[in-house]
């Protein structure tokens, strides 16, 4: 298997797409902590594929925008499990807001969670990796297609271009350990995300059918199959770079 006696740490993994690459991960081979925040039974379910792929679920609760939570997390999955060989930054919010209605504890809280999180949890599973001597390691970000700007969405837009901007920072700081650092940006996938205080159902099917390749939303899975990719080995030569999984909406 291709992550076999690997392991990975997902934030934000109680559904969505963090659901869909902690189970992905497990399926090649890794064992899998689990961050969650608020939904326990969906955590445990998240878990229970995990196990059911014949891998090790640890379940951890905690709120990324604290780093000392994120330490908190990164030291259990070492205790439970060892050295995090895989860290995915998938936790993530998007609670929109009218530019001219902005208040600084939204752009507060959404940094925190969407940028901070990512930064150090890259400083915290990067640092359980050289001291546990392990040979390398994938961090992988997620970023948005929202980098082309999104109207109520300034705070999340300016989020998700700090991601890709940290992924080179990052990439290039821990090429000497031996860690890549990448980030898949999305675009409009079929998950909770799009439709909270967002749209109606009848604008997501116009923003579907503009979608080149298809015209249907993304999958939870298709974006987790490339964060297995970028896990594994195959992309042992890649690092810095954003790969856009996106059904052709953007094309940078």
């Amino acid at each position: 298997m291709r992550l076999e006696g690997k392991v990975a740490l997902v934030t934000g993994a109680q559904q969505g797409i963090g659901a869909a690459i902690a189970v992905a991960l497990a399926g090649a081979g890794a064992d899998v902590a689990i961050n969650w925040f608020d939904d326990q039974k969906a955590a445990e379910a998240v878990a229970a594929k995990v196990k059911a792929a014949g891998r090790k679920a640890l379940l951890l609760k905690g709120d990324v925008g604290r780093v000392p939570e994120i330490d908190a997390m990164v030291a259990e999955t070492v205790k439970q499990l060892g050295a995090p060989d895989i860290l995915v930054n998938n936790a993530g919010v998007y609670p929109r807001v009218p530019l001219l209605e902005m208040k600084e504890s939204d752009w507060d809280f959404l940094l925190d969670i969407n940028l901070k999180a990512a930064c150090f949890g890259a400083i915290a599973a990067a640092k359980a990796l050289i001291a546990a001597k392990k040979p390398g390691g994938s961090i992988i970000n997620l970023s948005s297609a929202a980098i082309r700007g999104a109207v109520r969405g300034v705070h999340y837009s300016a989020s998700k271009g700090g991601i890709v901007s940290l992924t080179r920072s990052l990439a290039l700081e821990l090429a000497p350990y031996n860690i890549r650092v990448n980030a898949i940006a999305p675009s409009l996938t079929d998950t909770a995300q799009p439709r909270f205080g967002n749209t109606t159902e009848e604008l997501i099917e116009m923003a579907k059918a503009n979608l080149p390749l298809g015209g249907k939303m993304l999958t939870p899975e298709q974006i987790a199959r490339t964060a297995v990719f970028l896990a594994s080995d195959d992309s042992d030569a890649t690092t810095g770079q954003i790969l856009h999984v996106n059904g052709g909406s953007y094309m940078p």
